[in-house]
């Protein structure tokens, strides 16, 4: 019996964003490079998003694949709202995605998220793809859900369409990227009356009822198999304090949930080749950071000096990504510490006011950009020491991946895919890729920042240990096959039926 998906297997992935067609965060990244990785691999994996407006179709050229699908619901429709085309995008004669056109609930939207009816938009989406799948001649072995927006196909699969020939027959694997986010509503706050227990068919679209759907749990309860994006996080979600009110659930799954580290394009992040970035270098011979760091430090009107020890934030600005932590310390490091501060982020208005006052009080030594940019990231990964990523909790993580490739030493909390990712440096062995603290406390990161401040003044230390990091294999190679064996295991418990 083969352990992983036979050669040539057909794959759809969906999602409600993919690069490079429309990012908004790290999903995006991961849903263009999983399904590249698996076609390098010999398989024909393709990926379905909504067309939306902000998509570049003078870049992108979409041709017609299905015209007039319409989800099986029942819905009375007179002005035609739920009617949708279906859309495809090739490169070199082989469609790489589909997209499900729609316009009044995705061509007149300014953005991806933050509308008040988007959990109708993601079960249309859902109903869209296998409304598609019936049609098309292209039917995929299995189908990938991509987090809560896309956790109502699994459900449709084992609800509305069971009984359908083709449909009933196709395995999904529901992948978890962040707990946190169920639906349209906070799930630490959810009333009784309000809460989604799974069991409601969705055969209403219009039901005033349905932005209370949970597509977190169905997409837990009805797939055939369920990941998260490390094996840490799996672990983790089985508690009750990263569970996010699902870890009984998750409990009572356990036997068909796996744990998968994320990777990273190595060929678009690569800085041996980037243009990005004002001097390209290798783990061989890293010399030329030196003339990044001095770049970085002028982009950010800091002191241009490359002995200094500079630090980086690249992140959302979000209580998640650890800002508490970071506020709480900030300061005194400033007051008694000779070092400097990149920040890159958006989020938050009040982190944001944080780190514009911080940027008035140390002229010269702390920059900030506080709105979203595509190439600032990896000028700083590529100047910065060291970056800070303290995180509350962490399913993956990419900025710890993409910072070792391009040699800037991460400082982590043990916890999710940061503690499957960065080992502690060990200065007796010279072993680690980073400085790693455990406890989620403000002293533990204060200490952990102090360690790599005084091994960056050893510089045969610090030189070994930007080697490590960037001799790390954090290519998506190996998670892909990671990801053809968990497929397998889904087609295993389907067939199964249980």
């Amino acid at each position: 019996m083969t352990k992983k998906l036979k050669t040539g297997s057909k794959i759809l992935f969906v999602a409600s964003e993919a690069s490079p067609f429309i990012k908004v965060g790290g999903l995006g990244e991961v849903m263009n490079s999983l399904p590249k990785a698996l076609r390098n691999l010999g398989y024909d994996a393709r990926v379905m998003i909504p067309k939306y407006a902000l998509i570049d179709t003078e870049k992108f050229h979409l041709s017609p694949e299905l015209e007039g699908i319409r989800p099986k619901t029942d819905d009375e429709d007179p002005s035609g709202l739920l009617v949708c085309n279906i859309l495809k995008y090739e490169e070199e004669n082989k469609t790489l995605a589909y997209f499900l056109e729609n316009m009044e609930y995705y061509e007149k939207r300014a953005n991806v998220y933050g509308y008040s009816d988007d959990t109708l938009r993601w079960i249309l989406l859902s109903f869209g793809v296998l409304e598609f799948v019936k049609k098309s001649k292209w039917k995929p072995d299995i189908i990938v859900s991509a987090d809560w927006q896309a956790g109502f196909v699994p459900d449709l699969i084992k609800t509305v369409y069971k009984d359908d020939p083709i449909i009933s027959k196709i395995p999904t694997l529901f992948s978890i990227h962040n707990l946190r986010f169920q639906g349209m509503f906070d799930p630490q706050f959810v009333s009784e009356m309000n809460f989604d227990a799974g069991k409601q068919v969705i055969t209403n679209l219009f039901d005033p009822n349905i932005s209370n759907l949970n597509g977190m749990r169905r997409g837990i309860m009805f797939a055939d198999a369920v990941n998260t994006v490390s094996p840490t996080y799996a672990r983790e979600i089985l508690t009750s304090d990263f569970g996010e009110k699902l870890d009984e659930l998750l409990k009572e799954r356990q036997t068909r949930l796996f744990g998968i580290l994320n990777g990273i394009d190595y060929k678009g992040l690569n800085p041996s080749t980037d243009q990005s970035i004002t001097a390209n270098y290798s783990a061989k011979n890293f010399g030329n950071r030196s003339k990044n760091k001095i770049e970085l430090q002028k982009r950010f009107n800091l002191a241009q000096d490359e002995n200094a020890f500079l630090l980086g934030i690249v992140s959302r600005m979000d209580e998640q990504k650890g800002f508490d932590l970071i506020t709480q310390i900030i300061n005194p490091l400033f007051e008694n510490v000779d070092f400097q501060l990149v920040v890159l982020g958006d989020g938050d208005n009040n982190y944001k006011t944080f780190f514009k006052d911080l940027e008035t009080r140390f002229p010269g030594r702390v920059g900030t950009h506080l709105v979203f940019d595509g190439t600032l990231p990896r000028m700083i990964f590529s100047g910065a020491d060291a970056m800070l990523v303290p995180s509350k909790f962490e399913p993956c993580g990419l900025v710890q991946l993409e910072a070792m490739r391009y040699g800037a030493v991460p400082i982590v909390r043990k916890v999710g895919g940061l503690a499957d990712s960065v080992s502690d440096f060990d200065p007796e062995t010279k072993k680690g890729t980073g400085f790693v603290f455990d406890k989620y406390d403000p002293f533990s990161f204060l200490i952990a920042v102090i360690r790599a401040r005084e091994t960056f003044r050893e510089k045969k230390q610090w030189a070994k240990i930007i080697k490590n990091a960037m001799n790390r294999d954090s290519s998506w190679e190996k998670s892909a096959d990671e990801y053809l064996q968990v497929f397998k295991t889904a087609r295993d418990f389907h067939d199964q039926k249980i």
